[in-house]
């Protein structure tokens, strides 16, 4: 009997801090791994000349999906710790204009500032003060896990599809 209760009083303690075992888990499910790819194994090696090319049978361009996957990061982000935040208009205000990127440099900069605003999101949910579970004020039920959860699943989705677009165009390191 003292045996099995010791076990029992092990596990317990075990599992005491849910709170930073759900954030080091939603922290990983953020920066991709496991079941999904990292972003910057989806976007570096993206030949230049292939940033603005559809393919058929796929509905985006690299720059698209790119550009599309930063605002909607931006957004979410921003959504998460400002009360003042304006979301631009959907579904217009979610996309490029362009299929391609205006220049090298327009490519580079969506690059970092999804980089960016990722690392912002992490730190947002690393934050023991942030209440993962308390209702975003000027929100309309949503909380900063749901937002954390929803930014995951939307960038593990375009960036499937970026990988996808990549294999057909010849442009993956397996291809």
């Amino acid at each position: 009997m003292k045996k099995k209760s010791k076990k029992i009083a092990k596990k317990k303690s075990n599992v005491g801090n849910h709170d930073n075992v759900l954030r080091e888990h939603l922290v990983a499910l953020l920066k991709g791994g496991h079941a999904h790819v990292h972003f910057m194994d989806a976007i570096e090696g993206f030949p230049d000349a292939k940033r603005g090319t559809f393919v058929e049978g796929l509905p985006h361009t690299g720059w698209q999906l790119l550009e599309h996957s930063r605002i909607a990061q931006w957004d979410i982000l921003e959504f998460s710790r400002d009360a003042k935040h304006v979301s631009p208009g959907f579904p217009e205000g979610y996309w490029p204009r362009t299929p391609g990127p205006p220049d090298e440099a327009a490519w580079k900069k969506s690059v970092q500032e999804f980089q960016r605003d990722l690392e912002e999101m992490v730190k947002l949910v690393k934050n023991p003060k942030t209440d993962l579970y308390a209702t975003i004020p000027h929100g309309d039920g949503q909380t900063i896990l749901r937002e954390a959860l929803l930014l995951a699943d939307h960038n593990a989705y375009h960036l499937g599809q970026l990988v996808d677009l990549r294999r057909a165009l010849g442009a993956w390191p397996e291809s």
